[in-house]
């Protein structure tokens, strides 16, 4: 005998099992009180978002057959690529990533080979690029293309698994780099200004003459004290001239002559590019501000502006000075705290500049009756007692430290430098103090005097070059 009741029918064809009719129903209930079926919930949620992504997977529970599209949900791709670039001295390795899987790899010698996936007419994507000489122009063109670019600071990139397990290839950094951006987390670093380029780019061309004018220098006189002679004490724009009124052997003077005819190439070279600083400079109201304090000149208002670029983007004094690497660095664990020294991050031509700065605050005297008198000045009185229990070296550091926070105060308020201001802030902890418009003036008035004297004799910071 056959058995009997529901569970000895078969099935038949195209007979739903319970859990589909359960489905069925609730979307009929949905569709009948006019609301959204939940197999379009999502889809309605994306588009109130904005968002465009992929295909949510498809509900087929229960049918005879389920095709690849219904086990893994929809396959087209994402509307944005995420794509990582190491840029390389001599090869820029490309990687794309989507869903945690590489699709692409790719090792080219210029950025232009990239133009059929990151040209104009390539989809779009997001690129990341870790900061280095040549990022900035990479940053330009991909952005001119329409990607999303985003650079990634370099001090942080190790946080993203680059360089771990001693493995460390620029094929692995660009897959580090896609994937991080792929999960959101890029550590962003930040890009500078068109204008605040060509400044920074100029203030480093000075800097490689003066080092090479420097140098030079230096082995001149290590050659003439080799001979048994001196050559004494002058300034480095006097050198020249010094140097051929000088009784030496015709045997040195012959060596030396080459490195004479290239000290005496560079100083018209050193002129010419203090000019162009000097014209790049009028475009920046603030540096007239800034060189308003004291010990700071046109080169430091300069490099301190090609470096913060925007006040804005720090929100107190302490970031600041942090950014250009002058707080002390830690090393704190199990309840102990450990100070060191300072952490020499950040741009480390500013910071030179600063410490020069500080060093020119507590040794320096005004030039005339005009300038504020520097003894009484409440920097050099904090930097004078801060150097009598700690000593003048740390005290010209400390002193750099507060004065990156005092020309970014300056920068954010829009104001000039004010020592009674500066005095009663550090009293009461006051940031902010209305300026009269005739103080401004005058202080500015100080600042063009002296930038001019800096323009006349082009004297840079250490002037002085010893025997």
């Amino acid at each position: 005998m056959e058995p009997s009741g529901p569970e000895a029918r078969p099935a038949k064809v195209g007979h739903q099992p319970e859990a589909s009719l359960a489905w069925a129903s609730v979307t009929a209930t949905a569709k009948r009180r006019d609301e959204p079926a939940l197999d379009e919930v999502g889809a309605t949620e994306s588009r109130r978002k904005g968002s465009a992504d992929l295909s949510p997977v498809a509900l087929a529970a229960g049918t005879p057959t389920r095709s690849v599209t219904q086990r893994e949900g929809a396959q087209e791709r994402s509307a944005m690529r995420n794509i990582g670039l190491d840029l390389g001295a001599k090869k820029i390795s490309f990687c794309e990533v989507r869903d945690g899987k590489v699709l692409a790899r790719r090792t080219v010698s210029v950025h232009s080979a990239l133009d059929d996936v990151l040209g104009a007419n390539a989809p779009k994507a997001r690129v990341a690029i870790e900061a280095c000489r040549e990022a900035w122009h990479v940053h330009d063109e991909l952005v001119r293309c329409g990607h999303e670019v985003k650079l990634v600071d370099t001090t942080r990139v190790k946080k993203l698994g680059i360089g771990q397990h001693g493995r460390k290839t620029d094929r692995i950094d660009a897959e580090v780099l896609a994937r991080a951006l792929e999960s959101g987390h890029i550590p962003e670093a930040h890009v500078l200004s068109p204008h605040r380029r060509a400044l920074r780019t100029h203030i480093m061309v000075r800097r490689a003459l003066i080092e090479m004018r420097s140098q030079t220098v230096t082995t001149i006189r290590g050659i003439v004290r080799a001979s048994g002679k001196r050559i004494g004490t002058c300034t480095t724009e006097a050198f020249v001239g010094h140097y051929r009124e000088q009784d030496l052997p015709d045997e040195v003077r012959s060596v030396c002559e080459p490195l004479v005819q290239v000290l005496a190439t560079l100083e018209p070279q050193l002129d010419e590019i203090d000019r162009k600083i000097s014209q790049l400079a009028k475009h920046e109201a603030m540096i007239a501000f800034l060189m308003t304090a004291p010990g700071v000149g046109l080169m430091v208002a300069a490099m301190f502006v090609s470096v913060v670029d925007d006040a804005k983007r720090f929100t107190k004094a302490h970031h600041v000075e942090s950014y250009v690497g002058l707080v002390p660095s830690e090393d704190s664990s199990g309840g102990k705290r450990r100070i060191g020294a300072i952490s020499k991050q950040g741009n480390g031509y500013l910071r030179a500049l600063l410490v020069q700065a500080a060093w020119t605050i507590l040794k320096g005297r005004p030039a005339n009756e005009t300038e504020t008198p520097r003894l009484s000045d409440p920097l050099r009185v904090w930097a004078d007692a801060l150097a009598q229990r700690r000593g003048k070296h740390i005290a010209a550091v400390a002193l750099a430290r507060r004065l990156a926070g005092v020309l970014w105060a300056m920068w954010r308020d829009g104001t000039v430098y004010d020592p009674d201001v500066v005095g009663r802030a550090s009293a009461s902890g006051k940031t902010r103090e209305a300026q009269s418009s005739q103080l401004q003036a005058a202080a500015i008035a100080r600042a063009t005097r002296k930038a001019k004297k800096y323009l006349r004799s082009s004297t840079p910071t250490n002037a002085e070059v010893s025997a």
